[in-house]
């Protein structure tokens, strides 16, 4: 089992990497906690741009303290080795950035012309618990975005970038370096890379028995004996797919 706290090598095999993609953020929160894993929904943030294809990939973290005023000011984007600016030029592609704001939206964590070279250079997308600038301009952006809002203001009014690749918490949900970010038009859910495999298929097998339920409710069976399903209702999904089915339960 892969251990949190370090930069993680999270390659996911393709199988794996297309089932995430296609099942929802509801699905994985529920596979989870068939594992025990209660709380790894990230907490109030939204999609900004138009919902496509999940966002998957493995985390990339930035982590901000409070700023002050003797420190931050314009000046220190100049310096190649600030955590925010290095961040955007060294994410590996595929990766997803998670930033840490400690929630706080009153100033942005990163702005459009920041995220353009973050897809430019294949990044996966970006999630902040913050708030972002140029949100008419990132509404327009083909790639996935998740922030709390907008806020205009730069981010060295309120926010000191420390440090990458850390364990962070974002909207109340730890986020270790290498864990494995899933965003759909509901939300982000961070899945251990080490449970990716197996949560990938057994939400794929979850969705597709959920599929049939779905179909035995619109011709209008009640949902007691079915969702859950009991003895029977497992017999004919069995009989129909030739497996048997991954509840909610």
């Amino acid at each position: 089992m892969l251990e949190p706290g370090q930069p993680q090598s999270s390659a996911l095999s393709s199988e794996t990497l297309e089932r995430l993609k296609a099942v929802s953020t509801a699905t994985l929160t529920t596979q989870l906690f068939k594992r025990g894993l209660h709380n790894l929904f990230v907490q109030g943030v939204k999609l900004q741009t138009q919902p496509g294809a999940n966002m998957v990939g493995p985390a990339t973290t930035l982590r901000y303290i409070p700023a002050r005023e003797d420190l931050d000011q314009l000046n220190v984007f100049e310096d190649r080795t600030h955590p925010q600016r290095l961040v955007v030029e060294t994410i590996p592609a595929g990766n997803v950035l998670v930033m840490d704001t400690r929630g706080d939206t009153r100033a942005a964590s990163a702005g459009h012309i920041l995220l353009t070279r973050m897809q430019v250079r294949g990044a996966a997308g970006v999630v902040t618990d913050g708030s972002l600038r140029d949100l008419p301009n990132i509404a327009e952006m083909d790639w996935p975005v998740y922030a709390a809002g907008g806020s205009a203001p730069t981010n060295l009014i309120h926010h000191h970038a420390v440090d990458i690749d850390t364990p962070i918490a974002c909207g109340k949900v730890p986020v270790y370096p290498g864990d494995i970010v899933v965003g759909d038009a509901e939300g982000v859910v961070i899945v251990p890379p080490h449970l990716a495999d197996e949560v990938a298929a057994d939400a794929a097998a979850q969705e597709k028995f959920e599929d049939f339920v779905l179909d035995e409710v619109r011709s209008g069976k009640s949902i007691f004996g079915i969702y859950p399903p009991d003895e029977e209702t497992k017999r004919r999904y069995e009989a129909l797919s030739g497996a048997r089915p991954k509840t909610h339960g």
